[in-house]
């Protein structure tokens, strides 16, 4: 940052084969080149053509500094080379947090993005169901539809920041994009990786509740064509407002980079990031003995229902890649990634609940309300892991037929993930508590036996997909994609094997060089056991017969949406209504009580957003969403939910963050996010009351070098809660947060 408050685009060494993309990879041939002229101006550097490629490698490098207006702003292209046109004209909605969005928010995990970003609800496992990152995108869970760098993250965990550019949320059904699942959508998680420049920057912060973070981020070229990079992280302290629940977790991601500025690009990464948090799963909720009890108990917020001196929980992910670029011509590209994952969640937490008060129970233990009050708490307990090799290969170009450019993406993917588990028992065992006033630190008399490992199932997929963006003139344009999938899952009992295809198709016209108007239908595929190891039941298991002659569920979506790219294409303005209809969801036959394909809901809905830079001190991101989530048809266990409100889903969010540079070196800050009042359970009689939560920051630039930056998130320490599994306890968000942090940065 400079001390004028506005930030400052390092020097960029351009060379023939670079635009100025996320990460200084290469332009993908297949987005426009006025687009990707137009990005890089946006963003206050001057790039080259696609053109240059064919151009002498031996020209001298070009250094270029400028001012970034738009750190909000999405870049001009999606980060994946399926995406074949610019996002202006990409007939779907992508939703994307840039890293300086992050930082500038105070965003430590990929749980604080998402519960700020809307459009999406969190949802919580309860011990069978693993713990870990589980959000709802458009009324649909996208636990299982989570990439890094475009590639698939199976294993259930908590994501980090500290390493990331971007995170993209692709709305809608993208099965086509992504493979199975991505009924609501998906998140890709962007890296971040080596650049042709030197610099290096450390961050510490300290806040409230003994709260503190470092982070460190350097980069070295060692030759004109090659970088390595470092970025590194550790946090601990306690969750504000949760007494007790303590925070413990590091991460290293080192990457280097060969051949930058060169036909031929390999880029090698590793990452590891390791949370050792102390799990919380809340306050108990419903009480079959007081069933007229829609809301979660009146408690301290505070109060901690687990056992301190006892729970724990380790969650690792250990994440290598390969990633090999090489250009045949300017018009075509070749990537192969190649990736290995070996993750670990390994936990003993407390489930707390109302089961010690059963229906008709008046004693006054079971009313919460009453000094007498008690709940009870279970033991859930896991040890998991889960190992992963994927391969993916792209082809990507341009090419003319008559009349008509063509932007295409052509690829196949390999994948296998495995699930392997050791059984645990011996633990603390039930008990009983006092509601308002629990002993939280008892001690425990117990030991834990394990068994062997044992490997649960495992799922392989084969896929083929291609996409292409045909332009007809200056105005009219198509985007199709296709994808076909080869998928088996088996847990060494039973197995199943579907071969489906996946659909997207849009129309795109574009009245103003700066604007377009799309229509889009897209398909989704969610096949039996495609959360193998992450649930049960019809959720998916394959451990049964039933399910396993279950074809798979199927879901279409239309979307009619516009954007535009105003005040010099410095401000993106986006609009959508939607609907996604599953004809084909897993319900119980009320005769048989087996689990068939004969559901039905759907969800519609209006999202609009803005984001970029209102003036050269004025920034802004925003966005609300409207959705209408109803179950057409579903039955569980004899009971009929039809007409009901999709559980866990929100029909209006909302978020707002603004930033203004007030005066040379100093910008504030803040924002509100809206939730709605969300149905914990199928029924519609458990509720999470809505909340809106209010947020600030302050940022002075000491210099050219050092930087401080206060946040204040939750400022009104607003009792709110973010998740629930099924109305079993409530989870707790994090009360008032402060945090003060300084940035030396080295060039």
């Amino acid at each position: 940052m400079n001390n004028d408050g506005k930030q400052t685009v390092p020097a960029v060494t351009l060379l023939p084969l670079e635009s100025f993309q996320p990460a200084f990879e290469p332009a993908r041939p297949g987005v426009r080149t006025s687009s990707v002229l137009m990005g890089a101006m946006i963003g206050g550097v001057v790039a080259i053509t696609p053109a240059a490629h064919a151009q002498d490698p031996t020209l001298a490098p070009v250094l270029v500094e400028g001012q970034r207006e738009n750190a909000y702003q999405a870049p001009a292209a999606a980060s994946s080379p399926k995406f074949t046109a610019p996002l202006l004209e990409t007939p779907k909605t992508v939703t994307t947090i840039t890293e300086e969005l992050i930082k500038d928010r105070g965003a430590t995990s990929l749980q604080d993005v998402l519960r700020t970003t809307p459009g999406i609800t969190l949802g919580s496992g309860e011990g069978g169901t693993p713990t870990g990152d589980r959000p709802f995108i458009r009324g649909y869970e996208a636990s299982t539809d989570m990439f890094i760098d475009g590639v698939r993250d199976y294993a259930r965990g908590s994501h980090e920041t500290f390493n990331l550019e971007s995170v993209e949320i692709i709305k809608g059904p993208s099965s086509a994009y992504t493979g199975r699942g991505g009924t609501g959508g998906s998140i890709n998680l962007q890296t971040k990786a080596p650049r042709l420049e030197d610099f290096a920057e450390v961050s510490a912060g300290f806040g409230n509740a003994g709260q503190w973070r470092t982070t460190v981020d350097g980069n070295y070229a060692f030759s004109e064509t090659g970088a390595v990079r470092v970025n590194a992280m550790k946090m601990g302290g306690e969750v504000p407002g949760r007494d007790g629940v303590d925070i413990d977790r590091w991460g290293i991601a080192p990457s280097i980079a060969f051949g930058l500025g060169t036909p031929t690009r390999l880029k090698l990464s590793y990452s590891h990031v390791e949370n050792d948090d102390m799990p919380d799963l809340g306050i108990p909720f419903s009480n079959a003995a007081h069933p007229e009890l829609k809301r979660p108990p009146k408690v301290d917020r505070d109060t901690f229902y687990g056992r301190v001196r006892t729970d724990f929980r380790n969650n690792e992910m250990k994440t290598a890649t390969a990633q090999v670029e090489h250009d045949f011509t300017e018009d075509l590209t070749i990537r192969n990634i190649t990736r290995q994952t070996r993750t670990l969640n390994h936990y003993l937490m407390t489930r707390p609940t109302f089961d010690n008060c059963a229906a008709g129970n008046t004693s006054s233990a079971c009313i919460p309300g009453s000094p007498d009050a008690q709940f009870r708490r279970d033991d859930r307990m896991r040890w998991r892991s889960s190992e992963s090799l994927i391969n993916q290969t792209d082809l990507f170009g341009n090419f003319t037929t008559g009349a008509f450019k063509h932007s295409f993406s052509a690829g196949l993917e390999f994948s296998k993930e495995k699930i392997f588990s050791k059984s645990m028992a011996n633990g603390p065992g039930r008990s009983h508590d006092s509601l308002h006033d629990p002993d939280s630190g008892q001690y425990y008399n117990y030991g834990i036996t394990y068994g062997a490992k044992t490997a649960d199932g495992e799922i392989q997929t084969h896929a083929l997909y291609f996409f292409d963006t045909m332009e007809i003139n200056e105005q009219f344009s198509v985007n199709a994609g296709v994808r076909r999938e080869h998928y088996n899952v088996d847990n060494y009992r039973i197995s199943r094997t579907d071969s489906f295809s996946n659909y997207q198709l849009g129309l795109v016209y574009k009245p103003a060089a700066n604007g377009a108007i799309y229509l889009s239908y897209g398909t989704s595929t969610n096949p039996s056991g495609e959360n193998l190891g992450q649930g049960g039941g019809a959720d998916g298991s394959a451990a049964s017969a039933t399910v396993r002659d279950l074809a798979p569920e199927k879901s279409r979506s239309w979307e009619l949406g516009t954007k535009w790219d105003v005040r010099d294409g410095l401000l993106s303005l986006t609009a959508a209504v939607f609907e996604t209809r599953k004809t084909d969801a897993r319900s119980t036959d009320p005769l048989t009580g087996d689990v068939t394909l004969s559901g039905n809901n759907r969800v519609r809905g209006a999202e609009l957003g803005v984001a970029g830079a209102i003036t050269s001190k004025w920034s802004v991101w925003a966005g609300y969403t409207y959705l209408d989530p109803k179950v057409l048809s579903y039955n569980s266990n004899g009971t009929v939910f039809d007409g009901n409100r999709t559980k866990f889903i929100a029909k209006q969010s909302a978020s707002l963050w603004t930033t203004y540079d007030v005066l040379p070196g100093l910008t504030l800050g803040g924002g509100a996010t809206y939730m709605g009042m969300r149905y914990a359970n199928d029924a519609n009689t458990l509720e999470l009351p809505s909340y809106t939560r209010y947020d600030t920051m302050a940022r002075y630039e000491i210099n050219k070098r050092l930087n401080v930056q206060l946040n204040i998130n939750n400022i009104t320490d607003e009792e709110l809660y973010d998740a629930s599994h099924v109305g079993i306890f409530a989870n707790v968000g994090p009360g008032r947060s402060y945090m003060l942090n300084a940035t030396y940065r080295f060039d």
